[in-house]
């Protein structure tokens, strides 16, 4: 654990690609620590990765974990919540979180059993009792968090939280570093989401969904708002001119390539995703 602010813990995930030497430790992870208690920030992609992490917060802590927040739908970051089921913990997300889990639940499961195998076993999916539909607050004890849910951006679950103490800000997979952003959601949404994000005031240290910490917000969401608008220009051509899907994932953005680890397999299927969508503008 990496402690980037006071009380403020993260576990930085690997940079893997789900198609290859994927362990299920691929997002950051992480706690906080108030004066009455802890909340999780995302639990990993098994619930093994969960229960390292909830022996990690042990080592620092003996007080209750009263939350356990996801910052939005994706495997890597949700299950493992199944690790803090034991701990009374309430569960926490974006108001469209549970729905998501919910019809994602069985492809998800598939997924996570194909790729981790026995390392999966004890993985499940807990769906958040709280949904946050307008910026809400939870209470640590001397420690208040913000929570801030987005329109249809990185996916249509996105949740960001505020550590207002330190002035630390979680992005969840709204902010990528290093590793190529990847969309499930809408390009222009996401878009719009990091011209909010570029409005905070008051951001000492930033927690990406992805990548190491920073305390650069705005040039991190400058560089990745450049790779997304290269990628968003160059498909919107690609269809003007008659090329095909095929052909579009072959050059587009191409030249934000040496930019990113796992260019090329996601942004790939970043084509795949807007290249049909963009059809229809």
């Amino acid at each position: 654990m990496q402690e980037v602010a006071p009380g403020v813990f993260m576990h930085q995930g690997a940079h893997e690609d789900l198609d290859e030497g994927y362990h299920g430790d691929i997002s950051n992870i992480g706690f906080i620590i108030g004066n009455k208690g802890v909340a999780v920030i995302d639990t990993g992609g098994s619930q093994k990765v969960g229960m390292a992490l909830l022996n990690a917060l042990r080592q620092h802590t003996k007080l209750p974990v009263l939350y356990v927040i996801n910052t939005h739908i994706h495997p890597d970051h949700i299950f493992g919540n199944a690790a803090f089921k034991q701990e009374g913990a309430t569960f926490v997300g974006h108001a469209k979180l549970a729905n998501a889990m919910t019809l994602r639940k069985d492809a998800y499961l598939r997924q996570g059993h194909d790729l981790l195998g026995d390392n999966f076993d004890g993985s499940e999916i807990v769906q958040p009792s709280v949904l946050v539909q307008s910026s809400q607050e939870l209470d640590l004890g001397d420690r208040k968090l913000l929570l801030t849910p987005y329109p249809n951006a990185h996916t249509n679950t996105d949740l960001t939280v505020l550590d207002q103490k330190t002035g630390t800000l979680w992005t969840g997979d709204l902010l990528f570093i290093e590793r190529a952003p990847s969309i499930d959601g809408d390009i222009k949404g996401w878009l719009s989401a990091i011209s909010q994000l570029e409005q905070l005031k008051g951001i000492h240290y930033v927690i990406p969904g992805h990548g190491p910490a920073t305390q650069d917000l705005a040039g991190a969401l400058q560089r990745e708002a450049a790779y997304l608008n290269v990628l968003l220009t160059d498909v919107r051509n690609a269809i003007q001119q008659g090329k095909s899907m095929e052909q579009t994932m072959d050059t587009a953005a191409s030249s934000e390539a040496e930019k990113w680890q796992l260019f090329t397999p996601v942004n790939r299927r970043n084509v795949n995703l807007i290249y049909p969508q963009l059809e229809w503008e």
